[in-house]
């Protein structure tokens, strides 16, 4: 079985522009492509997984990849997906998540001498000259065949931009240029990008006259249609410091029976002839499952010994009298108190178990929150110095633990 066979068979594959000729390519280890990655936040999301892990297989396969960087493309702001205009960066933010990412990068790629390149499209898109590029670019694109575009369609009932219209543009000229200086000859995406990919591989035929390929890979979702990748409104993250490697495995520990086996499907570097014995599972056997999947997720990101902790404190937490010691922790400081108390809301906030005080106020009063094993009641229950002092153990929901302290 070639890698573009067992792509096929994880559920990987979603659109592409000519399957023989890429399937030739990927299989024979031909193919030098490319993958995107916009820098609005200074860390990758579990969103970012089916890229990294695409690249990674591909790698394994004899490909060499290109990760992008795209400095100059979050100036701008993709609009694919979005009811909203994304949050504009500065220069300085932009440059600090891209270093952010690149060391996340190095978990998953070898960019070893001759091996995966990383490059940033800051160092051409900044210095394009804009009448230039109407003349060279903007003529061989239609704004008639642009609107019709997925990656738009959600922006034109609240309205468009035109900095978010020029997105396409942007990310047609990266293939381009890629093709041209570093010998790209296919990029790889997200589903949802297959309208600016196919825009790049169109623009390479009207001014070189040459084929480039563009493959889309599915879009990691549940068994409702939900994105996968966020908690209670937040990002799951891929930096330790924003999502602990305890909470990153507790995320996959706790997906639903109906999406496990696609997860470890699509996700895992499991064998196949494994996977398959696994479908058999039922029951019980699924949470055993679920537990493979955050393991072996869990290792992939943050290596085999956090995984292995995060794996025996939750283990740890379902026993009686379990450990608490490797769960995850927030250390207080004297000024987060009020007359050496802090409010249950607050001690929620800050242990960032709840994006808003209105979210802690709906779990408590549904009687989602326990604190060392009672029922919180009331949104004005507080915890003195001397409690936190001691160590609290706070229980979101069935499955969400964390313990706050006092330094």
């Amino acid at each position: 079985m070639g890698i573009y066979e067992e792509l096929q068979a994880r559920g990987l594959i979603a659109q592409v522009t000519n399957e023989p000729e890429i399937r030739e390519m990927v299989n024979n280890g031909k193919a030098k492509f490319y993958i995107g990655f916009d820098c609005t936040a200074d860390s990758l999301t579990a969103g970012h997984f089916m890229a990294l892990t695409l690249m990674k297989r591909l790698q394994m396969a004899g490909n060499q990849p290109v990760a992008l960087i795209g400095g100059g493309t979050t100036m701008i702001g993709d609009p694919s997906g979005r009811t909203d205009m994304r949050k504009m960066l500065t220069k300085q933010d932009i440059d600090h998540n891209a270093e952010c990412f690149k060391r996340q990068m190095e978990r998953f790629i070898d960019f070893g001498e001759g091996k995966a390149i990383m490059v940033n499209n800051a160092d051409w898109l900044l210095n394009l000259n804009y009448i230039e590029l109407l003349r060279d670019v903007g003529a061989c694109f239609s704004v008639n065949n642009m609107l019709r575009a997925k990656c738009y369609e959600q922006r034109m009932e609240k309205g468009l931009s035109f900095l978010e219209f020029n997105y396409m543009i942007m990310q047609s000229y990266d293939f381009y240029y890629l093709f041209q200086n570093y010998g790209c000859n296919m990029q790889f995406g997200g589903d949802d990008q297959w309208s600016n990919m196919l825009g790049g591989t169109e623009l390479i035929r009207r001014k070189l006259g040459k084929d480039a390929h563009a493959m889309t890979i599915t879009l990691l979702t549940d068994s409702q249609g939900n994105k996968m990748g966020k908690t209670a409104g937040n990002a799951v993250w891929l930096d330790p410091n924003k999502t602990s490697p305890f909470d990153f495995y507790q995320y996959w520990r706790n997906v639903g029976d109906q999406d496990v086996m696609k997860c470890i499907r699509m996700l895992t570097f499991l064998p196949l002839e494994q996977i398959d014995e696994m479908d058999k599972w039922e029951g019980s056997e699924l949470n055993r499952a679920k537990e493979v999947l955050a393991f072996e997720l869990t290792k992939l990101v943050h290596g085999e010994e956090e995984a292995r902790k995060a794996e025996a404190a939750a283990k740890a937490l379902f026993a009686q009298g379990g450990s608490d010691e490797n769960m995850p922790t927030t250390e207080l400081t004297e000024a987060q108190l009020t007359d050496g108390k802090i409010a249950i809301l607050d001690l929620m906030l800050a242990c960032g178990l709840v994006p808003s005080k209105g979210e802690g106020r709906r779990l408590v009063q549904q009687g989602g929150v326990m604190v060392d094993d009672e029922k919180i009641d009331s949104i004005d229950a507080s915890f003195t110095a001397e409690q936190l002092k001691a160590g609290l153990k706070i229980r979101k929901g069935k499955k969400v633990f964390h313990k706050a302290i006092l330094k």
